[in-house]
């Protein structure tokens, strides 16, 4: 819908509240700054507010929120139609979505980067039916993928959720394309995570963010949230392209692409280009969006509670420079805050031990939206789940493992030195095999074991064939090398006999391409992260050459999946199922459609971007 100049007024001054941590709008007349520095104390901010906005149609926003509330003398800040809590892929869909609908909107973000979780990922974005993967000749239909997600989701999240997340998708995805310089690319042959199951597709439905001009932001592209995993220099990689980089010394086709990535980087870096992929594509892109039209994004701006005023949200409460402040919404309030993955106390209550320091999400992700949607009355719900998958806790930020054990020439085993699972199922289900057997077989941690020839072979996180693994991690314990896997057994604590029973099976199964056991292979899945010159299965390889490698494995995961319930408009729930007027929830701040699955890359990013557009929506359609 295009914008209502009556109401789109986010470009006026007089209204935007102030904030040091951002530049002047590239699109202010003249270069002049759309916001102006927030005051540091309750008492300056209220008349640096009033003389801000004198003559304004808009002075209320000088009031003190005791004139609205005699429980706060807080001063209101900001004075908008629709507030959005967090800047990552939900909240900066559901502002741009909310502006470009005529509603006078600002997003509030507590880290002093835009972007959060999204911006770190490799940003799949799973959308099934949309407009990019129909013109790419993908066969989806409605039917098909109702079918699938149905058959992956079950019975335990509602259909209307389901067909609300279906319906949208793909207008979500044709809206941002048209409202932002975002564009996207067909993941060819990245499967759904299980299609074998009705409506499945094996050549998969997953997107991904185009190359961007990281230039289009200006000054703003600093406060960019950095990338989990950096992009080597010089080139500019697809995550597509990752599953080739990883065999690009022992595979033609994938020197072919190591080649293109670098020639993509040298092009850009001629033109004078910042190249932006992945999620630091996705983040930016929506954040240009959001420039265009004249949405402010509030950084250092943490969340403290939502205002509710006569039974509705109405604004939020935030702290300014040290300050408390509220920001007003007259029509609603949009929680995309993300999970609470670096919430410790809060995963230790919900989640099923061990739990430990993990998670790649980002680390402001404390639970503060979840949390405080509870205390204005939202029920919550699938708070013991994540966006799990089997990760080394190297130094640092921990490494989340996707092709590393699905190459052939590895095996996971336990504490028993047992294999317990198909290292090359979908990250979450190993993890939940993780758990539900932990209990009984000690698996948390588990032990990816790997030879030498795969190590003279294979891309290891980014650290090229046949190079070491950096002396940090075995002196933390991450990993373990010995010349025998008598002595490898010893070093990681597992029975010796176990492990070389373990890795003899393993190694019959491999030469016969066949896996009775876990069933490695089986799936069209199992094969996308592998060494196609392995033979007769690609992704079952013997371990024969000396060292042998050991990497600890935990449950890692990309953010937590739990949080506010919400029905098929993003609208809060009460426990009752009652809607909490004004109050929505998208993304990992809100129970997830997936409910314990997950249906392909980009589960997490497609359905937050979705129901972000669909809050925002809901908001413009119901005054």
């Amino acid at each position: 819908m295009p914008e209502n100049p009556a109401r789109s007024r986010n470009a006026d001054p007089a209204i935007q509240p102030a904030h040091p941590s951002l530049p002047a709008h590239p699109s202010s007349p003249g270069g002049a700054p759309t916001r102006r520095t927030v005051l540091a104390g309750a008492a300056t901010a209220t008349a640096a507010l009033t003389a801000a906005t004198a003559g304004s149609a808009h002075a209320a926003t000088t009031r003190s929120a005791s004139a609205a509330s005699t429980s706060t003398s807080v001063p209101i800040v900001g004075d908008y139609d629709v507030v959005v809590v967090g800047s990552g892929a939900s909240g900066m869909t559901a502002a741009l979505t909310a502006a470009k609908r005529g509603l006078r909107t600002v997003v509030v973000e507590k880290a002093p980067t835009f972007g959060g979780s999204a911006a770190r990922s490799g940003a799949g974005i799973w959308i099934p039916n949309n407009p990019v993967i129909l013109a790419a000749g993908v066969p989806d239909t409605p039917a098909l993928a109702a079918e699938y997600l149905a058959a992956v989701v079950g019975p335990e999240v509602p259909a209307a959720r389901q067909s609300a997340f279906l319906e949208n998708g793909p207008k979500m995805i044709a809206f941002v394309l048209a409202n932002s310089p975002l564009r996207f690319r067909f993941m060819a042959g990245y499967s759904d995570y299980y299609p074998e199951l009705p409506g499945g597709m094996p050549n998969g439905r997953s997107l991904e963010p185009d190359q961007l001009d990281g230039n289009i932001l200006g000054a703003e592209l600093a406060n960019l949230n950095p990338s989990y995993l950096a992009v080597p220099a010089g080139m500019v990689v697809f995550s597509a392209d990752y599953k080739w980089l990883n065999i690009a010394a022992v595979n033609l086709h994938g020197a072919d692409v190591a080649a293109a990535c670098l020639a993509r980087g040298t092009a850009a870096a001629l033109a004078g280009q910042k190249p932006l992929t992945m999620g630091q594509s996705l983040a930016a892109g929506l954040r240009a969006g959001l420039q265009q039209a004249n949405v402010p994004v509030l950084l250092n701006t943490p969340l403290t509670d939502i205002y509710m005023s006569g039974g509705r949200a109405a604004g939020v409460y935030v702290t300014v420079n040290g300050s408390p402040a509220l920001i007003t919404a007259s029509r609603g309030v949009i929680v995309g805050s993300g999970g609470f993955e670096h919430n410790l106390p809060m995963r230790a209550q919900y989640q099923q031990a061990p739990v430990g320091q993990w998670s790649v999400g980002a680390k402001e992700n404390t639970g503060d939206g979840i949390l405080a949607g509870q205390r204005a009355g939202a029920a919550l719900g699938l708070l013991d789940d994540a966006w799990w998958g089997p990760a080394i806790p190297i130094p640092g930020t921990p490494y989340f493992c996707l092709a590393e054990r699905t190459l052939p020439g590895g095996l996971m085993v336990n504490q028993a030195g047992q294999r317990f699972v198909n290292e090359a199922a979908p990250y979450s289900d190993v993890v939940h095999v993780m758990y539900a057997k932990n209990p009984s077989a000690a698996d948390i941690p588990a032990w990816l074991i790997v030879d030498q020839n795969y190590r003279n072979r294979y891309l290891f996180r980014d650290i090229a064939p046949t190079l070491a693994f950096p002396d940090a991690w075995y002196q933390n314990g991450s990993v373990y090398k010995a010349w025998s896997l008598s002595a490898l057994a010893g070093q990681i604590g597992v029975p010796s006999q176990a492990l070389i029973n373990s890795v003899t099976r393993f190694n019959e199964e491999a030469w016969n391409g066949k896996d009775p056991d876990f069933h490695r292979g089986d799936s069209v899945y199992d094969h996308y992260y592998t060494d196609p010159a392995v033979t007769p299965n690609s992704c079952l390889g013997v371990l024969w050459e000396a060292p042998f490698y050991a990497l600890r494995i935990v449950p890692g995961d990309l953010g937590t999946k739990g949080g506010i319930q919400t029905d098929e408009r993003a609208r809060a729930l009460r426990p009752d199922g009652s809607v909490i007027p004004g109050l929505y929830a998208a993304g990992n701040a809100s129970v997830a459609v997936m409910g314990h699955s997950y249906a392909g890359a980009g589960s997490t990013i497609g359905p937050a971007m979705t129901f972000g557009y669909v809050a925002a929506n809901d908001i413009a359609d119901h005054p």
